[in-house]
């Protein structure tokens, strides 16, 4: 039994007036007088429970009754952290076996009945790639550590391969696919590495020399997963159906959102116009990029070419 059950199980049986104590936590949980008084510690210490010994019972009672431990009689937070277990499953994560421990404890703790909590919820992500356990684990204990990774990855799925001694910066997810922010020594400065595109992966007993300071922004300086310093701001005019979708939406934290007559004009910063152009197509003849020229332009090639493959 881990600390959070014993501790459950402890508060449980206060609530219920029955007095436990260190004896009773000794017995059950099979643990030694000192886990059993750390224990205690913890929940008075640590999650400020109103503890006080009861010399004439020989247990532990609360001062204050209405004290709740936490994540107690809180179906918001008990629904988040379902919705992550949830997340974390449809995002390639099946196979980790923390992961079915989690949902195991949660639906432990807060139900009643047999059923788990991911059998409430429903998350579903599209063009999902599952990641390798072995690469997940290592990416995360090297980032934990602050440890410099060796990886050889690949440029395209069916590209040759290259090496690399990166310094792990963050783990990111983006639209149900999983990258590793890394200074990178070959390309001298900050890269995205989608973790599906690491073939292989070595931990090295070298401590990380650069590291992610809080202003930085290159997550969140442009729209999209292609990041890097913007190069223009995309002005895209929306109507119809696609202007009530995107009204709505959130696409970066600087964009501009103008009501016009017919719809919206959406402003975006931008780094690289790949996801941006099959965003715009997406929407179909509701959907017109007004600037820049050269984005503009790309668009109508691009439609050109596809009508081709229908003449």
């Amino acid at each position: 039994m881990s600390l959070l059950e014993r501790i459950y199980s402890f508060h449980s049986r206060i609530q219920a007036g029955r007095y436990p104590n260190t004896r009773e936590l000794v017995e059950e949980f099979e643990i030694s007088p000192a886990t059993a008084h750390r224990d205690i510690a913890y929940l008075r210490d640590r999650l400020l429970a109103p503890l006080k010994f009861d010399q004439r019972r020989n247990g532990y009672f609360y001062e204050d009754e209405n004290f709740r431990l936490p994540f107690e009689d809180s179906p918001r937070i008990v629904l988040f952290l379902g919705v992550l277990s949830s997340m974390a499953s449809q995002a390639g994560l099946e196979t980790l076996p923390e992961l079915k421990q989690l949902q195991n404890k949660l639906s432990a703790m807060v139900l009643t009945h047999p059923e788990h909590i991911e059998n409430l919820i429903f998350c579903e992500w599209v063009e999902v790639q599952p990641v390798d356990n072995q690469i997940f684990d290592t990416v995360i204990n090297s980032l934990l550590a602050g440890m410099q990774l060796e990886i050889e990855y690949l440029k395209t799925s069916a590209g040759p391969g290259t090496h690399r001694r990166v310094d792990p910066l963050k783990l990111v997810n983006y639209q149900g696919r999983w990258y590793l922010l890394a200074w990178c020594r070959l390309r001298r400065g900050k890269r995205l590495f989608h973790l599906s595109r690491i073939r292989s992966i070595k931990a090295t007993k070298k401590q990380i020399e650069h590291h992610l300071q809080p202003d930085d922004d290159y997550l969140t300086g442009v729209f999209g997963i292609f990041k890097g310093k913007a190069r223009f701001t995309a002005t895209i005019a929306l109507t119809g159906t696609a202007a009530d979708t995107v009204r709505g939406q959130h696409w970066h934290p600087d964009q501009q959102i103008e009501q016009t007559k017919t719809g919206i004009l959406l402003h975006l910063p931008v780094a690289d116009d790949r996801e941006l152009i099959m965003k715009v197509l997406q929407f179909g003849n509701e959907a017109e990029v007004i600037a820049p020229k050269t984005l503009r332009q790309k668009i109508q090639q691009t439609i050109e070419n596809t009508a081709q493959l229908y003449r």
